[in-house]
């Protein structure tokens, strides 16, 4: 899903926030989360990540536009400790209060060393990378993941679709590691858990789960553990009131910041990452059909370089994405 698209319009990073923005006006956001949400989105998009860019703004205000989602949330702060701040999302998108818990989190790791936000009552958070980046760009190491409610019933899968209840195809919770380079790259796993992308269903793929079950088996552990870090561990289960008002509300969030300084002179930990990207490069075989060997994060931002100075690469899926939202709510298309 996230290979550049074959066939494309370009469209401009200015125009691709307007666009967004205004989008979620039109679906009753206030233009402060607006924007905010937009900015997030948009940087998927300059990084190539297709599956959590501008295309979900036309889900996204569907579901705000028709209850599932409270546009307006009056997001709080519940709980706090020495180490840990938790927020209250109030059955809104999970962007604006995993933004909270995030500046939460990074105040906490620069005084103590470690800090964590949570989120609960909240919708999709989108790409787990947002918050893991935003920590890394303070000195931090980041990780975050997102779980929602009922992950493990049959059903409630979270990615593709699963007819037969395989174990194999299980969870797809959202989990980003993000650590800082020097010179280099970072260091970026930005991922879903499943080993499987959500289209790849089916006698062939199936076939592989006998075949190299140990792949799969730590699929199914990692989003196990996202799930019960990203969701359990927020507290989302302790009321069914938002989920109830709100249907799509029935996610959490939680970002980790790890503060570099506190145990490691941060140059000396920046150059060693910068040793292992340039030891991959230079001693690894590519894997099969690319011709470097990288390690996770360096194509995105290589990618956002050239969307920044070329336009965003806005396949087929993202136009007609586009093409509804704004059809439901008049809005001038992006690219015309």
């Amino acid at each position: 899903m996230n290979n550049p698209p074959e066939s494309y319009v370009l469209v401009s990073e200015e125009r691709l926030l307007a666009f967004a923005i205004a989008c979620f006006e039109r679906a009753g956001v206030e233009p402060a989360a607006a924007a905010d949400m937009s900015r997030l989105l948009v940087n998927s998009d300059l990084r190539g990540v297709r599956s959590h860019g501008t295309r979900a703004v036309n889900g996204y205000c569907r579901s705000l536009v028709e209850g599932k989602l409270n546009p307006r949330p009056q997001v709080r702060q519940v709980h706090e400790t020495p180490t840990a701040v938790v927020y209250d999302g109030d059955g809104g998108l999970g962007y604006e209060p995993m933004l909270r818990a995030t500046a939460g989190a990074l105040a906490k790791a620069k005084e103590v060393g470690l800090g964590m936000g949570l989120v609960r009552y909240c919708g999709h958070y989108g790409s787990g990378g947002h918050y893991a980046r935003l920590c890394m760009e303070q000195g931090c190491i980041g990780f975050s993941v997102q779980g929602y409610r009922e992950q493990g019933r049959y059903g409630n899968d979270g990615g593709g679709p699963n007819p037969d209840a395989h174990l194999g195809y299980f969870g797809n919770p959202p989990i980003c590691f993000a650590i800082p380079g020097g010179d280099g790259p970072p260091v970026i796993l930005d991922a879903a858990t499943c080993i499987l992308a959500d289209n790849q269903r089916g006698p062939e793929y199936e076939a592989l789960f006998s075949m190299i079950p140990a792949a799969f088996f730590k699929s199914i552990g990692y989003g196990a553990v996202a799930s019960l870090m990203g969701g359990g561990l927020t507290g989302f289960t302790l009321s069914d009131e938002i989920r109830t008002r709100w249907p799509a509300a029935r996610l959490g969030g939680m970002v980790l910041a790890i503060h570099i300084g506190s145990v490691v002179p941060e140059a000396v930990f920046r150059a060693e990452t910068d040793r292992m990207t340039r030891d991959i490069g230079e001693t690894y075989t590519p894997m099969p059909g690319t011709d470097r060997s990288l390690l996770p994060g360096a194509i995105e931002e290589e990618r956002m370089a050239l969307h920044r100075r070329e336009g965003v690469r806005y396949g087929e899926m993202e136009q007609a994405a586009a093409r509804d939202v704004c059809g439901r709510l008049g809005v001038a298309l992006p690219w015309d």
